[in-house]
């Protein structure tokens, strides 16, 4: 097979709707011509692989390991992937949620940070008069001098921030996204190396939206929201597009 034929996104003859369909297509590999494609992507020789063995994960940014056996070898090799489903090519996908103070730990967070986004998320109540949302404070209503402050915050720690977010750490980061669109027919599917994702979505500048967000390059940052007003809702979340990276492959 050639390499040039993996480039873009490919149309999967059987639909997949969920992680479970991924498992059993790469445990089933020498009857899918997906999966080929997929451990082709991957940099492995078809005709050497003796064995493939897919499990699913759960609590990790992996959400599917895959372990191959190749012939004539004791070692067993393992993939890790993250696995993105889509239904609406405009649709946005959480990545990560937490509370401010889990994310304080992860990355030793100076006060003033913490406390703007714990007034950013609503675990702290505006400080203002007449705030746009009584429950917490959209970053354009923040000083200027706060705003710059935690523009170069999130600037300066940006690759610290997106690594953890999409990748993860650890024996179970993710090494691979594949996104799929998920209809019972006709799916589509692209799988890119993660290294391609933190540089793709870490792309562009941080700023404050219109809107009163914060975009990390094609990062959302924001308010978890929803929840039936359960104080879950005060949690932060970042999201991203996985469809763009249909787009990106034509």
């Amino acid at each position: 097979m050639r390499k040039e034929q993996f480039l873009g996104s490919q149309t999967a003859k059987n639909g997949f709707l969920n992680e479970d369909d991924i498992v059993n297509k790469f445990n089933n590999w020498m009857a899918d011509e997906d999966t080929k494609k997929w451990l082709s992507i991957m940099q492995y020789e078809l005709d050497k692989i003796e064995f493939v063995k897919a499990v699913k994960l759960s609590g990790h940014k992996t959400d599917v390991q895959v372990q191959v056996t190749i012939k004539l070898k004791d070692a067993i090799d393992a993939q890790n992937l993250q696995v993105k489903l889509v239904s609406n090519p405009k649709g946005f996908n959480q990545i990560d949620k937490r509370w401010v103070d889990k994310y304080v730990e992860m990355w030793e967070m100076p006060n003033q940070i913490t406390e703007l986004l714990k007034l950013y998320s609503g675990e702290l109540k505006p400080n203002i008069s007449s705030p746009k949302d009584k429950r917490r404070m959209f970053a354009d209503e923040f000083t200027i001098d706060d705003q710059n402050v935690m523009v170069d915050w999130l600037t300066n720690n940006k690759m610290l921030i997106i690594s953890d977010i999409l990748k993860g750490r650890g024996q179970f980061a993710a090494e691979w996204m594949l996104v799929a669109q998920k209809t019972k027919e006709n799916s589509r599917w692209v799988l890119k190396p993660m290294n391609f994702c933190l540089n793709y979505f870490g792309s562009g500048e941080v700023m404050i939206t219109k809107l009163g967000n914060f975009k990390i390059g094609k990062i959302t940052m924001q308010r978890k929201g929803g929840d039936n007003g359960r104080k879950t809702a005060n949690m932060l979340q970042f999201k991203i597009n996985p469809a763009e990276l249909f787009e990106d492959s034509i």
